[in-house]
């Protein structure tokens, strides 16, 4: 897999990020931050980020077993031990809460659990990983 994401300046701290598919979103920072709140912040992204690929991670793997998952459920609290205040603060704990749809067995519950933290970007923001910052000419 690869991707090429691109931010680009609007105003201020709004930036239009180019997901390199044909599509692109809008990041920014709430007013009393110094933004202009035109769009989330970039570590509420990161936070959908892992909701949102443990919810498909479960569904996969349900759709594997035949399993039904009608209103299945994942939201993120993410915090940060940080005394400093967004878009400062770093954020350093996850709690990912899955609400599974009733009518599953015991068993069901406990593999689609296991199942939860096999998300890639769970795996990534559990062991880390490289990064490399280089300058780039302008356009």
């Amino acid at each position: 897999m690869h991707a090429h994401v691109t931010a680009r300046r609007i105003a201020g701290y709004s930036h239009e990020v180019d997901l390199g598919d044909g599509r692109e979103i809008v990041i920014d920072e709430p007013a009393a931050d110094g933004g202009t709140d035109t769009g989330p912040r970039p570590s509420s992204l990161l936070a959908s980020s892992l909701a949102g690929c443990t919810a498909i991670t479960i569904e996969l793997y349900a759709k594997r077993k035949g399993w039904d998952l009608p209103g299945l459920e994942v939201a993120v609290d993410m915090s940060s031990e940080s005394e400093d205040v967004p878009p400062h603060a770093v954020p350093t704990h996850f709690v990912v809460e899955v609400a599974l749809p009733v009518g599953l067995d015991d068993e069901q519950r406990r593999k689609l659990m296991v199942i939860a933290e096999k998300c890639p970007v769970h795996k990534l923001l559990e062991h880390g990983a490289e990064i490399t910052v280089v300058e780039r000419a302008p356009d």
